[in-house]
C-alpha cells in the first residue's frame, strides 16, 4: 500500500508539471506581459519606462520557456517559467502582481467557500442517492417516468436561471434571506442558506438521473437475482446489497468535487451571491489578469484533483473486497 501511493505521489510530478506549462502558454499567448502591466499600472499613457521596470520587479521581462542567449542550465533556468514555478511545488506561492501574499489569501478566503460547498456537497449527495434510490425502487411505473422527465428538465436549466430565481423568489419577493453578502460566526447562516440550496436544487437533476442509472444496472445482476430467490425483501436488497456494490462509481464520481470543495462550490455561485470566496478570489484575479494568482489557484486544484483521484483508490479497498493495491 505505502509503495503504491508513493509510486503514484511520483506520476503526479510530470502531471503538474505539464498543467503548470499548459497554464503559462495559455496565460500568456492570450496576454502578454505588456499587456498585464499596462492593466495593473491603471494608466492610459503610461511609459515604457515603468512597463519595464513593473516587468522586472515581477520577473516577466525574461523569455517565457527557453532563453536561447544564456548559457548552459540558465536556458531552462532564467526562464519566467521556472522562476516563477520552482517554489510553486513547495506550496510557497508567493504574491499576486498586486503585491498581496496569495498564501494568506487563500487561507482567508477558503473559510467562505467550505461553509458552502461542503452542505452541499454532503446534503445534495444524500437526497441524490436517497432519490435515486426512490427511483430505481420503483422503476418502470409513473412515477419512473415523470422523475425522468423532471430530471432532464431540470438538467436542461442554466445555473444562472436557480440562481436569479432563487434571489427573487426567496430575497427580494419573500424576504427569507439577504440577496448577496457573507459575515462570519452564527450572523453568517442567513447569507449561506440560499446559495447552499441552490448548489443542492441545481445538481439534483444530473445526480438523480445518473444514480439511477447505476442503480438500474446493479439490479440486473446475478447476485441480485439471487438474494431475491432466497427471500430477501426487495428494500433490503435495494439499501444494502445494490448501494455498497454502487459504491465504486459513487465514488468515481465523488473524486470530482474534491477540488470545488476548497475552491469554490461554483465560481458563477459566489460571484453573484458576494461570497468572498476562492471562487471569487479567481474570476477576480482573472479579471486583472493577476496572472501569480491564476497560476496558484490552477496548480492548488491539480494537487487536490490527484490527492482526490489517490484516495478513490484507496477507498475501492474498503467498499470491494475484489481490488487489491500490489
Amino acid at each position: 500500500m505505502i509503495a503504491y501511493i508513493i509510486r503514484r505521489a511520483l506520476y503526479a510530478i510530470p502531471i503538474l508539471i505539464g498543467v503548470n506549462i499548459i497554464t503559462f502558454v495559455l496565460f500568456f499567448v492570450v496576454n502578454s506581459p505588456d499587456d498585464m502591466a499596462r492593466l495593473n499600472l491603471g494608466e492610459r499613457r503610461v511609459t515604457q519606462d515603468a512597463i519595464d521596470k513593473w516587468k522586472a520587479d515581477r520577473g516577466y521581462d525574461r523569455p517565457l520557456i527557453w532563453n536561447a542567449e544564456a548559457a548552459g542550465k540558465d536556458k531552462v533556468l532564467d526562464t519566467i517559467f521556472y522562476r516563477n514555478s520552482k517554489l510553486l511545488f513547495t506550496f510557497d506561492f508567493g504574491q499576486s502582481d498586486s503585491g498581496r501574499d496569495i498564501g494568506y489569501d487563500i487561507s482567508q478566503r477558503m473559510g467562505p467557500s467550505l461553509a458552502i460547498a461542503i452542505p452541499v456537497f454532503l446534503v445534495g449527495l444524500a437526497m441524490t442517492i436517497t432519490f435515486a434510490l426512490t427511483v430505481a425502487f420503483f422503476r418502470a411505473t409513473y412515477l419512473d417516468t415523470w422523475a425522468v422527465v423532471v430530471c432532464v428538465a431540470m438538467m436542461s436549466i442554466s445555473s444562472l436561471f436557480y440562481i436569479i430565481g432563487g434571489q427573487f423568489l426567496a430575497g427580494k419577493l419573500l424576504h427569507l434571506v439577504p440577496i448577496s453578502g457573507f459575515d462570519t460566526g452564527l450572523a453568517g447562516a442567513k447569507f449561506i442558506v440560499l446559495p447552499v440550496l441552490v448548489g443542492i436544487v441545481g445538481s439534483l437533476g444530473g445526480g438523480i438521473r445518473w444514480y439511477r442509472t447505476i442503480f438500474l444496472e446493479e439490479m440486473n445482476k446475478d447476485y441480485v437475482r439471487t438474494a431475491r430467490a432466497k427471500g430477501l425483501s426487495e428494500p433490503r436488497v435495494l439499501y444494502i446489497h445494490v448501494l455498497r456494490n454502487a459504491l465504486i462509481p459513487i465514488l468515481t464520481g465523488v473524486v470530482v468535487v474534491l477540488p470545488m470543495l476548497f475552491l469554490g462550490s461554483s465560481l458563477i455561485t459566489e460571484s453573484f451571491f458576494g461570497i468572498p470566496g476562492l471562487g471569487s478570489y479567481t474570476i477576480d484575479a482573472i479579471q486583472r489578469q493577476d496572472f501569480a494568482i491564476v497560476r496558484s489557484m490552477v496548480f492548488l486544484g491539480s494537487c487536490l484533483y490527484i490527492v482526490g483521484l489517490l484516495l478513490t483508490d484507496i477507498s475501492y479497498t474498503l467498499v470491494d473486497p475484489r481490488v487489491r493495491l500490489e
